[in-house]
């Protein structure tokens, strides 16, 4: 065990315990110092009473040879290295993130920790673990600022973040990856990730025994995978999980991939080479990413939204995600999940025929047969048309939205509650309205309630926005239930003074929070949803969820 120990006004080493190293600070700055053993960082004290730890390498740069392969170690280094500025974030699927620049980049290992600046390793104070969105194509929730929420903890928690490799150099899948690689390594990247957190969180002090992992979209879908990693059967690196808007994409085999490989390793200019794969890791990162580029899937009209996506790999994803909820193939942790009301604005077309909202639907999720379209289109009937869009926008944005994000936090609930316990899984529908989404008729659209977790400003610009104004007595309400779910593994023990009971999601259809403004209360999933839900579920194994 590696210790530390706050020294002011000099630099002091101490003589090595047999099982650590001491922390100190700068003689001149003040600034903190941790020595994790492979590489000492100096980071920065807040005036809000913060150790902001940024651009910490949790794993060797991913570079080359590493390519394809689960990450390594991180790089011994020498001297103290600045974690002043965050680490550059993870290139992805062209059109789906930044450009290839100093600030992203395939060298992006990084991870990032907010600390109280008193605390010691003594302390063992909760973890809060951020798993970012982005659909598997992009770093997209990239340099939050976890000040605030450690703050209003009463500085009793540490908050981390950390970026994953995305689009081909995260999720590039064949036969050829698997027996001279590694399959789904931005997945594996997060594991490494959490498994540093167990090493070394105590040095900044933090309890290694008590972290809970938290996911906004690809990262609440990312939670999902965690849960069911090796079947629920290995490790258990986290207590607790909160999964917002848990995304549930196609989640192909290998086999079926295979057609990705092949256009990739043509695109780069590997295809006549003997071994495609040396010649890839062979290239520099710009012709890669210059190949990085969606396609339409087999059989399908249209290039879906997400390209590069986790595969069956019969260990870490050994089987689709449905299927492991179902069985109950997963880590029996309390669980907080739950979705927008509106979860599929942002992505759909303007659809203005049944057939346009159905192609939609196939090239997302390719296996779908006619006889599946003719059910989702009874299932999704046109109604009230929403503002600035055509007839089937709503019916085609209720349809993704539902099958790709509410539906399957639904079943994440349902299944934590029958195999672990239906008294610490809870679930949520995020309903505060807000007057620039309403306007362009996005409704309340994915992940609308950062800004309420996280503070205005914290997660993402919020220059003028709705949370520091009308919205604003949404913010202690949603980020005080979030703050106690880390600290107690139960969203009541700290909630808000004015915030009600959450009720835990029960076993006979599901019971949830109802987040509106002036209007915070339970209230039952409905009938026709719960009805919508079962059509997504008996689809699930065709969709490949």
């Amino acid at each position: 065990m590696l210790w530390m120990t706050i020294i002011a006004n000099l630099v002091l080493i101490l003589p090595l315990a047999a099982d650590g190293r001491p922390l100190y600070k700068n003689s001149q700055s003040q600034s903190p110092i941790v020595d994790l053993g492979y590489a000492q960082y100096e980071g920065t004290t807040l005036g809000i009473g913060v150790n902001q730890f940024l651009g910490i390498r949790y794993a060797a740069p991913p570079l080359g040879d590493l390519r394809f392969r689960a990450p390594e170690d991180p790089i011994v280094t020498d001297g103290v290295q600045a974690a002043k500025e965050f680490g550059a974030t993870c290139i992805g699927t062209n059109g789906s993130g930044p450009a290839l620049s100093n600030t992203t980049n395939e060298d992006c290992l990084f991870i990032d920790v907010f600390a109280p600046s008193k605390t010691t390793p003594h302390k063992k104070l909760p973890v809060w673990f951020f798993i970012q969105g982005g659909g598997y194509a992009a770093n997209s929730d990239r340099n939050f600022n976890g000040s605030e929420v450690v703050a209003q903890s009463n500085y009793s928690m540490i908050f981390v973040q950390m970026n994953y490799r995305v689009g081909s150099f995260g999720f590039l899948a064949s036969e050829k990856i698997r027996e001279n690689g590694d399959l789904n390594v931005g997945l594996l990247d997060q594991q490494k990730a959490l498994k540093w957190a167990r090493q070394y969180i105590h040095l900044f002090g933090g309890d290694p025994d008590h972290i809970v992992i938290h996911g906004t979209s690809a990262g609440g879908g990312s939670v999902a995978y965690h849960l069911t990693a090796y079947g629920g059967e290995r490790e258990k690196l986290f207590v607790g999980a909160i999964a917002e808007s848990p995304f549930f994409p196609t989640h192909r085999t290998v086999a079926e991939s295979e057609f990705q490989y092949q256009r990739f390793v043509d695109g780069v200019g590997c295809g006549n080479h003997e071994d495609s794969l040396a010649c890839l890791r062979s290239q520099d990162t710009a012709t890669l990413q210059s190949a990085d580029v969606a396609s339409r899937f087999p059989g399908t009209t249209e290039t879906p939204l997400w390209y590069f996506l986790p595969v069956i790999d019969g260990t870490f994803a050994p089987d689709e995600l449905y299927t492991l909820f179902e069985q109950g193939r997963v880590t029996k942790v309390p669980v907080m999940v739950g979705d927008d009301n509106d979860e599929g604005t942002y992505f759909t077309p303007n659809a203005t025929t049944s057939a346009e909202f159905l192609d939609f639907m196939q090239a997302n999720y390719p296996r779908l047969t006619s006889a599946d379209l003719r059910l989702i289109n009874a299932t999704y009937p046109p109604g009230a048309l929403m503002p600035d869009h055509a007839l089937y926008f709503a019916p085609a944005a209720q349809a993704y939205g539902e099958s790709t994000f509410t539906c399957p936090g639904n079943e994440i609930a349902s299944s934590l509650a029958k195999y672990f316990s239906s008294t610490k899984t809870w679930n949520y529908r995020y309903n505060v309205w807000d007057a620039d989404y309403e306007t362009v008729g996005l409704g309340v659209p994915h992940v609308s309630e950062k800004p309420a977790v996280w503070g205005p400003g914290y997660a993402g610009t919020c220059d003028n926005c709705s949370y520091l104004t009308y919205n604003k007595p949404m913010v202690p309400i949603v980020m005080n239930y979030w703050i106690s779910f880390i600290l107690s593994l139960d969203p009541n023990t700290y909630r808000d003074s004015s915030a009600p009971e959450w009720k835990p999601w029960g076993t006979m259809g599901g019971q949830r929070m109802r987040f509106q403004l002036n209007a915070t209360d339970m209230e039952p999933v409905p009938d026709d949803q719960k009805h919508r839900c079962a059509v997504w579920k008996s689809l699930a194994d065709t969709m490949e969820q």
